[in-house]
């Protein structure tokens, strides 16, 4: 019985997993038009502590959750990431390239801060 469990758990994962590799790659797809950064690889997660993160090697993870949020701090998330392509750090330039398609990105930070991760 725990088995059978697990597995329907790991199928439902499974299958928003690959929801929000759609919706992930789809809104990257439409902000890089205006960025152009190289981008390696997209993976989609099932961390516990965040949203999403970016590597020198230029890969991009999201949690699955993402698809959970509203759309302004999905897209907020996404670009954040995508601007690390171009700034691996919080620098100045790194939240001008921020503000470029998400002028409020303060205000929406602060909501994102204050969104749990274990949201289901």
């Amino acid at each position: 019985m725990v088995y059978l469990y697990i597995m329907k758990k790991r199928r439902c994962t499974d299958k928003k997993r690959e929801q929000a590799r759609i919706f992930v790659e789809n809104r990257l797809s439409y902000f890089n038009k205006i960025y152009n950064f190289e981008i390696n690889r997209v993976a989609i997660k099932n961390t516990s502590t965040r949203w999403g993160s970016c590597s020198s090697k230029k890969n991009l993870n999201f949690n699955y959750k993402i698809i959970y949020l509203k759309p302004e701090l999905a897209d907020y998330l996404i670009v954040h990431e995508l601007c690390h392509l171009g700034q691996l750090n919080h620098s100045k330039k790194f939240w001008e390239l921020v503000a470029k398609t998400i002028p409020n990105y303060k205000e929406i930070n602060h909501k994102i801060k204050k969104t749990p991760i274990n949201l289901v």
